[in-house]
């Protein structure tokens, strides 16, 4: 059975906050608010922490979770070959609504499931969850609920799926956001968008504008699309 924490006050917050952080270093499970909907996280170095993340939610290792960072920075120790049109996107949009799809790190230990040598990186832009990156690091963070259900908007509604399974629910509110992230797949060129979400197609390829790239349309047939890898 979980425990609920409010943060309406800066004292609640900080109560809030360390709890969440020292229950995911003891290796379980946290539902915490971000700036697009509510998640479920674990540490993301802690392989059988982030079993039980997928299992909690009735999800296969072929679906691996996203990871969440405090920094903009931490994109290089999680990931390689970055290419320069991605880092712009990041300069653009983190912290915020954008998830890179990058190749990751060979020499990381960690087990995120079949991830096929990438991992999805994300830099929220919500205050509690970024003090709690802060004194975690890298958290394995995937939407509050179960799999086949809406995304949780609120601690009510992620406790309602999830609190069985987590020791700390973080409950800030509302999501501000109420969408999902947007995911752009950047091992690729031109980059390919995997999921619409918060941030649209165009604004992404707006930015790029500049930069000489582009984020390919998935809606374009494959002939458009000749720099698109498998």
């Amino acid at each position: 059975m979980s425990t609920r924490y409010p943060t309406s006050t800066p004292e609640e917050r900080e109560v809030a906050v360390e709890a969440a952080s020292h229950a995911l270093q003891r290796g379980d499970l946290v539902v915490m608010p971000t700036d697009t909907v509510y998640g479920i996280a674990a540490d993301a170095f802690d392989a059988d922490a982030v079993q039980e993340l997928l299992d909690a939610k009735g999800r296969g290792r072929e679906m691996p979770p996203p990871v969440l960072v405090s920094s903009a920075t931490t994109l290089d120790a999680l990931a390689v070959k970055v290419p320069t049109w991605a880092r712009a996107l990041v300069q653009e949009f983190w912290p915020g609504a954008l998830t890179l799809v990058c190749h990751a790190h060979t020499s990381l230990q960690w087990d995120l499931g079949d991830t096929r040598g990438t991992v999805a990186v994300r830099m929220p832009d919500h205050p509690v969850a970024l003090e709690i990156l802060e004194r975690t690091g890298p958290l394995a963070v995937s939407s509050a609920n179960l799999t086949g259900e809406p995304a949780a908007l609120d601690a009510d509604r992620a406790e309602e799926m999830l609190g069985d399974d987590v020791e700390v629910v973080v409950d800030d509110g509302v999501s501000p956001g109420g969408e999902a992230s947007t995911i752009v797949d950047v091992t690729c060129t031109p980059g390919r968008l995997l999921r619409a979400g918060a941030i649209s197609l165009e604004r992404l390829n707006e930015v790029l504008a500049t930069h000489d790239a582009v984020i390919a349309d998935p809606a374009a047939p494959p002939e458009a699309d000749p720099g698109t890898e498998e």
